[in-house]
């Protein structure tokens, strides 16, 4: 009976770890999002710099599955390329042995300071600040953490129990069986924490020896690749060449170190116990220097890795399918919204130079100076108006878990995206303006075109701003956009009364007048949504007004 408890406990004990991680991580990501928005912004083909920002961020929301899941994500979406994913990967399984630095304090009396903090903790959720709350959650999640091992430590208080795994340890000693216990420990759980969490207790009450625990550990890195595994599914091949590299990476690593570790297991021991005050931190310390081994041995064969898994991995006819999606976003990605949420800001940027290449093809034909292009025209406002649909989904979905600017940048995009799509609209109109002209034969004047022309070019000025303005968060040009806007609308009053003035000389025909004034007011249109994408940055409406109060 009481080893049926001892288990039962056991059990309890790694539900309360695993939570605490999971509370831990999600506000850790949350809490330090504009910091990961700005490591990630530093990406580059630099594998030293890769390395250093998946260590970094792995560290920071601890946990080295989400870190592999957000690069999948990214790869998914085509922004970071595969030797980029590469770099990081390894540096997220350097970053992850911080965990087990913090498990292996459990070698010391914390379990009441542990739960006092998780008090501390549901403290400070009651207060009225989200950054404390979260903070508070990260204490609770920290507190529960430390709470899990302690009850995993009692587990094995019970002689009975402890000789009974003593015994099955002893039984499986063989390292590859060892090494397969890691791997589907870890796969089960899906936190190589976890299984290096219960492996340290284990260690430290004296129911694993210290060097079994070594190859448990190995395995553990190898188990912990079914989550990148499971997030490639449904993903493009460039996502699951990605899972592979992180498993490719890890089982690699694990081999090299198998053998010799296999021989000097004794001698690994005795090194790390003459360093350490603790066997649980000579398990911490060991998976330290095993990561950081591996990335050492492997980071100078990235580029080699990188063409094994395009081998492995190659393009099927139909994985270039032309269905529509959003270019910068995936799913994976809105389990990290802050990161999302720069993600949504490349999307809109790239929605308007779609909006944009519309209405400079579909101006260039009514301005006579090439035969507009219809297909291109049709195809970018169906991605434009995909891209606003699909947009608002994702706002919608990462709305209730920011807050701060990134809360009040959700409703400045849904209006943002909504201008966008509207000068799409007008895009198709002067194409329509086009249209109509040619059948009825009609033609504007050589003084009306070149008077349009001048109004266009101011236009297509202000988009230069006003999407620099949005895209680089630069405040300084909205007095230019503002005096560009202004000349537009002096334009629209001068070229009516111009074109009035034609008319009543025989310049202009009257049977053009109306594709005119819907030409020159299409163009103020299109400068006031423009107005509107810039003044988004400051005021989320878009107001003018609102931003000069």
């Amino acid at each position: 009976m009481e080893f049926i408890e001892s288990i039962l406990l056991l059990l309890s004990g790694i539900g309360a770890f695993i939570i605490g991680m999971s509370m831990m991580s999600d506000s850790l990501q949350k809490t330090a999002g504009g910091g990961m928005k700005q490591l990630l912004s530093k990406i580059s083909d630099n594998r030293f710099a890769g390395v250093g920002i998946g260590a970094a961020v792995t560290a920071i929301i601890q946990s080295s599955s989400a870190t592999s899941v957000m690069v999948i994500g990214f790869v998914n979406a085509g922004v970071m390329t595969l030797k980029q994913a590469a770099a990081i990967i390894m540096g997220a399984n350097i970053g992850t042995t911080v965990t087990g630095l913090i498990v292996s304090l459990s070698a010391f009396d914390v379990s009441l300071y542990a739960a006092a903090l998780a008090f501390v903790g549901v403290v400070m959720t009651f207060m009225k600040s989200d950054r404390v709350r979260r903070i508070g959650i990260i204490l609770c999640g920290l507190g529960l953490l430390f709470i899990g091992l302690d009850i995993m430590g009692g587990a094995f208080n019970n002689e009975v129990t402890r000789a009974w795994f003593s015994d099955i340890f002893a039984a499986v000693s063989a390292p590859p069986l060892l090494l397969l216990i890691g791997v589907i420990f870890t796969a089960l759980v899906q936190s190589s924490s976890a299984a290096t969490g219960l492996t340290i207790i284990m260690v430290g009450q004296g129911a694993l020896p210290v060097e079994s625990a070594f190859f448990i550990v190995l395995g553990s890195n190898i188990g912990t690749c079914v989550t990148a595994l499971i997030a490639c599914i449904g993903a493009n091949v460039n996502a699951l060449r990605t899972a592979f590299i992180h498993l490719a990476f890890n089982v690699i690593g694990s081999i090299a170190v198998f053998v010799p570790l296999w021989i000097f297991s004794s001698d690994v021991a005795a090194i790390l116990a003459s360093v350490t005050p603790s066997t649980e931190m000579q398990i911490a310390w060991f998976h330290v220097a095993f990561n950081l081994l591996t990335t050492a041995l492997l980071l100078p064969f990235l580029s080699l890795l990188v063409k094994l898994a395009t081998a492995l991995c190659p393009e099927k006819k139909g994985d270039s399918s032309e269905t529509m999606h959003l270019r910068y976003i995936d799913e994976r990605l809105l389990r990290t919204p802050q990161i999302a949420m720069m993600q949504v800001k490349r999307e809109v940027a790239y929605m308007a130079t779609v909006a944009e290449e519309s209405l400079n093809e579909a101006f260039r034909g009514l301005l006579g100076d090439a035969e507009a292009n219809a297909e291109t025209i049709r195809k970018n406002e169906e991605r434009v108006d995909f891209t606003n649909n699909e947009l608002s989904n994702v706002l919608i979905q990462l709305s209730p878990h920011l807050s701060g600017k990134d809360e009040v940048n959700v409703g400045a995009y849904f209006h943002v995206t909504n201008d966008i799509e509207r000068i799409g609209d007008h895009a198709e109109n002067f194409y329509e303006i086009t249209v109509g002209m040619r059948e009825q034969s009609l033609a504007f004047s050589d003084e009306a075109l070149a008077e349009l022309r001048k109004m266009y070019e101011k236009v297509a000025k202000m988009f230069t701003v006003a999407i620099n303005i949005f895209s680089e968060s630069n405040s300084a040009l909205i007095t230019e956009l503002a005096a560009l806007e202004d000349e537009v609308d002096t334009m629209k009053n001068m070229l009516a009364s111009r074109h009035f003035s034609r008319l009543a000389v025989g310049k202009c025909k009257a049977n053009v007048s109306a594709y005119f004034f819907s030409t020159v007011h299409g163009l103020e249109r299109v400068a006031d949504h423009l107005v509107n994408i810039g003044y988004s940055i400051v005021s989320p409406t878009g107001d003018e007004d609102a931003y000069m109060q």
